[in-house]
C-alpha cells in the first residue's frame, strides 16, 4: 500500500535524487519537479523500479505559476499531496563583489523563492484538508555564512527565517499540518560539477563530506516521524553551536581557510556546463566526484532514525543510575544504623 503522494523539487540529481529513491523505497508515490528532461526520466524510472507511481514535471521552481500548475497536475494524476520536500538549488561560487548581479539574483530566486513557491503550493492544499507535511532542505550554512557562497548562504538564512514565521502561523491556527527543516552537512553531489564558478580550481564541498544517501535517509526519517528541526551529521551540529558562541572567531578562521577549503586542485577533469539558467542535459544521478572522501554515515545521523531506541536507552540508563543511587543510599543508612 502506498504511503501517499510526495513531491520532491530538484529531485533529478544530487541529494534530491537520493531523497526520491529513499522515499520510493519506503513506499511513497513520488512526483519530481525539476527542469531537465533527462534527469526527470531517470528519476521516474527509479521510482517505478521500486514499485511506486511516478510523475516527472519539467518545472522551474522560481516560477510561481509553474509550481502551482505542477501541484495541480500532481493532485490530478496521483492524488492529494501528503508530503512536499523543497530541495531545488543552483550554485554560484565566487566573491560577492565579482559575482554578476543577475547571477546572484537568479540563485536567490531558485534557492529562496523556489522554497517560498513550493511551500505556498503545498500549504494552500494541505491546510484546508488539515493534513500534510512540508520538509525544507536546509544547511549548516543557514546558520553560518562562509566565503565564496554569499548567494547560497543568504538564501538558506532566508529560508530559515521564513520557515520559522510560517511555523508560528500554523501553530497559531492550531493546524495539524507539519513543517520541518533538515539541515545538511557537506554532501558528495553533482552540484559541484555544474555550479557557476569563478574559482581557479574545481569547487568542492567543505570537508568532512557525506554521501547524499546519508541526508536522504534523514529526510525520510523526518517524514516518518516529523520534528521541526533536524541537524544532520556532527559537522552541522558543531557549525550551529559554534556560531552561537564563537561567531567572531569563526569570521577570522573562515577568512583564512574558507577559500582553499572549497577548492580541489587535484580534480583536473573539466566541469559540466553550469545549470544556473538552463538545465543540464542527460541524467547525472545522485553522487558527485568526491566519493573516495565521503562518509556513509555518522552516530548523529544514525540517531535520527532511531530516536525511540535512543530514548529507551536514556530511560534505561536513568533508571539504572537512579537504582544505583538508591542502593548506595540504602547502604549508607544501614551503616549509620549499625554504628
Amino acid at each position: 500500500m502506498s504511503r501517499g503522494v510526495a513531491v520532491v523539487t530538484g529531485g533529478t540529481a544530487g541529494l534530491g535524487r537520493a531523497i526520491v529513491r529513499e522515499l520510493a523505497d519506503r513506499g511513497w508515490d513520488v512526483a519530481v519537479l525539476a527542469r531537465g528532461e533527462g534527469g526527470l526520466a531517470g528519476a521516474v524510472s527509479d521510482i517505478q523500479i521500486r514499485g511506486g507511481r511516478a510523475l516527472g514535471i519539467s518545472t522551474d521552481v522560481a516560477d510561481r505559476e509553474a509550481v502551482e500548475s505542477a501541484a495541480d497536475r500532481v493532485e490530478s494524476e496521483l492524488g492529494p499531496i501528503e508530503l512536499w520536500v523543497n530541495d531545488a538549488m543552483v550554485g554560484v561560487f565566487g566573491d560577492f563583489l565579482t559575482t554578476e548581479p543577475d547571477d546572484f539574483e537568479r540563485a536567490t530566486q531558485v534557492n529562496y523563492f523556489g522554497f517560498v513557491n513550493g511551500t505556498r503550493a503545498a500549504l494552500s492544499r494541505m491546510v484546508p484538508r488539515e493534513r500534510g507535511h512540508v520538509i525544507q532542505i536546509g544547511s549548516a550554512l543557514a546558520h553560518r555564512g562562509i566565503p565564496l557562497q554569499a548567494a547560497y548562504c543568504g538564501a538558506k538564512h532566508a529560508v530559515k527565517g521564513f520557515t520559522e514565521s510560517v511555523t508560528t502561523e500554523l501553530i497559531h491556527a492550531k493546524s495539524p499540518v507539519r513543517i520541518s527543516t533538515v539541515d545538511m552537512p557537506a554532501l558528495n553531489t553533482i552540484q559541484f560539477n555544474w555550479v557557476k564558478s569563478q574559482l581557479p580550481h574545481h569547487p568542492q564541498p567543505v570537508p568532512p563530506i557525506y554521501q547524499p544517501e546519508v541526508g536522504a535517509k534523514a529526510v525520510a526519517d523526518v517524514a516518518d516521524h516529523p520534528r521541526r528541526r533536524t541537524w544532520v551529521g556532527e559537522p552541522t551540529i558543531k557549525t550551529v553551536l559554534g556560531n552561537r558562541f564563537i561567531a567572531g572567531w569563526l569570521d577570522t578562521y573562515l577568512a583564512k581557510v574558507g577559500y582553499d577549503g572549497q577548492q580541489a586542485p587535484e580534480k583536473v577533469e573539466a566541469m559540466l556546463p553550469n545549470n544556473l539558467y538552463e538545465p543540464a542535459t542527460g541524467d547525472k544521478g545522485a553522487r558527485g566526484i568526491f566519493g573516495s572522501d565521503a562518509r556513509n554515515g555518522s552516530p548523529a545521523t544514525w540517531a535520527i532514525g532511531h530516536r525511540k531506541t535512543m530514548a529507551a536507552a536514556a530511560v534505561g540508563l536513568g533508571a539504572a543510575a537512579a537504582g544505583g543511587a538508591a542502593m548506595a543510599a540504602t547502604a549508607v543508612v544501614s551503616r549509620l544504623r549499625r554504628s
